[in-house]
């Protein structure tokens, strides 16, 4: 990084006197106010091509410790962006219950939006695992890709819903080997099973006292299309999770792991 010219933008510009919400670029490197930073290729060619952004405009940096940095476009040459770091400010839209997706991976470009919408609603972990009745299986080389794949969707979430720390996504594993090398804890494990009840919570109201439902971590998982089999339901029991029903009708995977997400962070979390 070099050296920047000393000037200041504000955190929002300003179209006539409407204020618009500023462009978010994630960039994996260590940012300080001062010094001008080339963004990565991909962010740059959205910012070049489809903002048809120029120098001087506005944008915000974060690299995933917390904070965010006001941003100016420096240059703009062809596909390279380079823009210069101004002050930081602290970001704090994390959730108060930190929690574990384990999500059996589904069909097609499913889990991407798994992904996505985990991440808009505050996941702080996905853990992606194949279990018996699992269609997608994965080699090494393809677990690899695909977790790359699932960070750069998880970044693209985190820039557009105003996160300034990026979810912990593990690469996929067995479901079994992942149940075994788990720990004993004191937060709460479920693992979806439809028409079940966890009977600790039916008569739990999201209005209740928040002393009363204070929860700072939790875990729970979603299984395959075809769910989970029942030495599998035995595994989640011996590591601690219990069986929760999300109502009586049978959920898709992808829409389980966002309504149970969503039933967490009513119940424990940022949605009270």
């Amino acid at each position: 990084m070099r050296q920047l010219r000393s000037h200041e933008r504000s955190w929002y510009g300003t179209a006539g006197s409407r204020q618009m919400r500023l462009t978010r670029v994630y960039v994996d490197a260590a940012l300080e106010a001062g010094s001008i930073v080339d963004l990565p290729k991909e962010a740059a060619v959205h910012v070049a091509k489809v903002l048809r952004a120029r120098s001087g405009d506005e944008i915000v940096l974060f690299n995933g410790d917390g904070r965010e940095f006001s941003g100016v476009v420096e240059s703009v040459r062809g596909n390279r962006v380079a823009a210069a770091i101004g002050a930081p400010r602290n970001v704090d839209v994390e959730s108060r219950i930190a929690i574990t997706l384990v999500q059996c991976l589904p069909r097609a470009e499913k889990m991407d939006f798994v992904v996505q919408k985990a991440t808009e609603l505050g996941v702080a972990r996905m853990v992606p695992v194949t279990s018996q009745r699992s269609v997608v299986r994965l080699d090494d080389q393809q677990a690899h890709s695909k977790q790359t794949h699932w960070r750069s969707v998880a970044i693209a979430a985190c820039e557009q819903c105003g996160r300034a720390r990026l979810p912990i996504i593990d690469s996929p594993a067995a479901l079994l080997n992942y149940l075994g090398q788990l720990t004993p804890s004191d937060h709460p494990r479920w693992v979806l099973e439809p028409h079940t009840i966890a009977p600790a919570l039916r008569n739990r109201a999201p209005g209740n006292s928040p002393q009363r439902l204070a929860v700072p971590a939790a875990e729970i998982a979603v299984g395959p299309e075809g769910g989970f089999a029942e030495d599998e339901l035995e595994g989640f029991r011996i590591a601690g999770f219990s069986r929760l029903g999300l109502g009586p009708r049978v959920l898709r995977t992808e829409t389980a792991a966002i309504a149970a997400i969503v039933w967490l962070q009513t119940l424990f979390g940022d949605m009270l």
